[in-house]
């Protein structure tokens, strides 16, 4: 059987969390990887030299990869992944604007480069979420004509 596109975009979706996870544990990729915590804002860590990273910051982009993964079996489970995932994130992105990022609050860690990537991870994946659906799959069959 071939995958639907919506299935295509959470296998990739969940690669890419499961490779930034990945990352954020790798000194180099991870600039000041020797403050990095469990988790909070004492975490200087920064995954690229821009996004605010912690152990716990990881741990939730391995869990989301290993999910899209796991959801892009099926379509109904791979949009779920999707649009849910994208929610997430929405709100992720509102709490990190309301929080002071030098409070406890700030557990995961973020930063402003954090908000502005968890927006576009939200709206990105609620799209291809919803709108991927709708379109068929690119796989192609040869049809017999009836004799």
């Amino acid at each position: 059987m071939t995958a639907t596109p919506v299935q295509i975009a959470a296998l990739v979706v969940g690669a890419v969390f499961l490779l930034v996870g990945i990352l954020g544990f790798i000194p180099g990729v991870t600039t000041d990887y020797d403050t990095m915590s469990v988790a909070g804002h004492e975490s200087h860590a920064m995954l690229l030299g821009i996004f605010e990273v912690s152990i716990l910051h990881n741990v939730v982009h391995l869990l989301f990869g290993v999910a899209g993964i796991v959801m892009a079996r099926a379509a109904n489970t791979a949009k779920a992944f999707l649009v849910g995932g994208g929610v997430i994130y929405l709100v992720l992105w509102i709490y990190g604007l309301l929080i002071d990022q030098d409070s406890a609050a700030n557990f995961v860690p973020v930063n402003t480069a954090d908000n502005w990537l968890h927006f576009a991870l939200g709206v990105g994946m609620i799209a291809l979420g919803l709108l991927l659906p709708r379109l068929r799959s690119t796989g192609h069959t040869t049809a017999v004509p009836p004799r």
